[in-house]
């Protein structure tokens, strides 16, 4: 959906008909508040906190939904004797852990063989490694990671190394831009119009929550109320 069709739709959703009573929203606000629902309605599908309770890959819908989120990453860092700790990490996009995959390597078989790599928590480290069934494995090629000041930790044990990691990750929505606006987040005028990258049916569902947000910055409740309902009722 073209820019001009998005800001068209959005003073639809909040004048009264055959009205411009909200026809002097400024550009910027109309960017702020598409690009916070767009945060927003990601977020709430990956999570399940929509109105059918469908998280992550919870359906076919939702794996259309989000799928022009998810990236790869080839991950780089060192070694140490209990674990591979990653030197870079995607800080500027960053939304939500999907999965980690790794190889490992010995001396006696140098080819690389897939690791099953599971998320853990930080707080359970010791106990892992101190569990027979659940510690670093290259016989069963199995290991595990935890997530802390934006570095991956992938444990291993001393006679093999972890080698190619990836992360997938989903990331943040990227955010629209109008051509000759100045962008609310950076300051900068922007020199071509940047658009929504979701499908238009999805366009509709996060206009309506846009609309929502400024409904009730303008203290419009029943607008607010009534485009809530609206972007939920159609998820």
């Amino acid at each position: 959906m073209n820019n001009a069709t998005l800001k068209i739709k959005l003073q639809q959703r909040l004048n009264k008909l055959s009205s411009n009573d909200y026809d002097n929203i400024e550009n910027w606000q109309v960017i702020e508040a598409f690009n916070k629902a767009a945060v927003e309605w990601s977020r709430r599908q990956l999570h399940g906190g929509n109105v059918y309770k469908e998280g992550d890959e919870f359906s076919k819908r939702r794996i259309d939904d989000m799928q022009v989120l998810l990236r790869e990453l080839v991950l780089t860092g060192t070694q140490t004797d209990t674990y591979f700790e990653t030197t870079n990490f995607p800080i500027d996009d960053y939304m939500e852990y999907k999965k980690v995959t790794a190889f490992s390597k010995d001396e006696c078989c140098p080819d690389p063989r897939p690791m099953q790599v599971y998320l853990a928590e930080e707080a359970n480290v010791n106990l892992i490694l101190r569990d027979p069934l659940r510690n670093p494995s290259f016989e069963w090629g199995e290991t595990f990671c935890t997530i802390l000041d934006n570095k991956i930790r992938i444990y291993r044990k001393k006679d093999f190394d972890i080698v190619d990691p990836i992360l997938t990750y989903y990331r943040r929505p990227a955010y629209i831009e109008f051509t000759g606006v100045v962008n609310p987040y950076t300051g900068i005028v922007a020199a071509a119009d940047v658009e929504s990258e979701f499908k238009d049916d999805i366009v509709e569902l996060i206009l309506d929550e846009a609309a929502a947000i400024i409904a009730g910055d303008i203290d419009n409740y029943n607008q607010m109320n009534r485009e809530q309902q609206a972007a939920e009722r159609s998820n």
